[in-house]
């Protein structure tokens, strides 16, 4: 049994259905990336896994016990809609939230003191939130979701409100975290981010769970026999009777399927017009795989 065990889940809102016999298992030490359209049901999930609001049905798990209030302590939680006082300063605030998750003030601010520097706000720690800008008070919140260090952390949309730079910041600490044993379920919307960060991913559309598995399987299982070739042709002009594309540097590129024939056999039909200089399997992305998906539901 995983660190989350989420079985038969179901919430509706008067006549709206949000959830729908929802099944997941997010194994420890994972990036858990969990997918899906705006209003697909990911937040409403969250929401309830933090007990914020109640399910209508099903069972959850954290670690074999039956969830409850107790288990907040071990899990962190960073909303899509932040909420920081702006009126208090970037250490009171931090000092408040690790309290609240019962570490000691003494604790608090040595941890504070330690993220305040590794994320590089010392420079505005006795700054008011209102003074900070959008992706400085990000950081102040991504640090208040990881004070107490978390066994389970719960990240929806962790990358919005930052430059590429500060992105790339998350993206790492995101990865230490996953280094020293955190469990992280990630929402989020940007895929480049899915692909170089999740283990494992589960896709929800219309309430229902339309995908779930390791991510180099699901991409695995989504290939479709295409191959790209691209070769330097020894005769100008004389080329194999494919569609292709001319490239700048007099190479020319081709995308080709195998149907039932051997990848040798291309290559060496291949080779007697010009010099193969390389030749991939197209796999298909995450995001193309999303894509995908939510358009075979929406036809359902």
């Amino acid at each position: 049994m995983g660190i989350l065990e989420i079985i038969g889940l179901n919430k509706s809102y008067g006549h709206h259905v949000a959830l729908r016999d929802i099944d997941l298992s997010v194994e420890e030490g994972a990036v858990f990336g969990l997918l899906g359209p705006n209003g697909a049901g990911k937040t409403t999930l969250i929401r309830i896994v933090n007990q914020i609001i109640d399910r209508d049905s099903g069972e959850i798990y954290v670690n074999g016990e039956p969830l409850k209030m107790v288990h907040v302590h071990n899990i962190g939680y960073l909303p899509e809609e932040r909420g920081l006082y702006k009126g208090m300063s970037v250490d009171e605030q931090l000092q408040y939230f690790a309290q609240l998750k019962g570490l000691s003030s003494r604790e608090s601010k040595v941890r504070i003191d330690r993220w305040l520097k590794r994320l590089n706000l010392d420079p505005w720690k006795r700054k008011k939130v209102q003074d900070l800008s959008k992706g400085m008070a990000q950081k102040v919140q991504f640090i208040a979701t990881v004070i107490h260090e978390p066994k389970l952390l719960i990240l929806d949309e962790p990358f919005s409100g930052f430059d590429p730079v500060n992105a790339e910041i998350i993206k790492n600490e995101i990865l230490a975290l996953k280094r020293n044993g955190t469990t992280i379920i990630l929402s989020t919307h940007r895929m480049e981010s899915v692909e170089l960060l999740c283990d494992h991913i589960a896709m929800i559309n219309k309430s229902r769970k339309i995908l779930d598995g390791p991510v180099r399987q699901i991409r695995r299982e989504s290939r479709s026999n295409q191959y790209r070739i691209r070769i330097r042709p020894f005769q100008r002009g004389v080329l194999p009777d494919f569609a292709a594309s001319m490239e700048d540097d007099d190479t020319v590129v081709y995308s080709i399927s195998l149907g039932g024939e051997q990848v040798n056999d291309w290559l060496i039909r291949f080779m007697r017009f010009g010099e193969v200089l390389h030749f991939e399997e197209v796999i298909p992305s995450i995001e193309e795989i999303f894509i995908q998906k939510i358009n075979e539901s929406h036809g359902e």
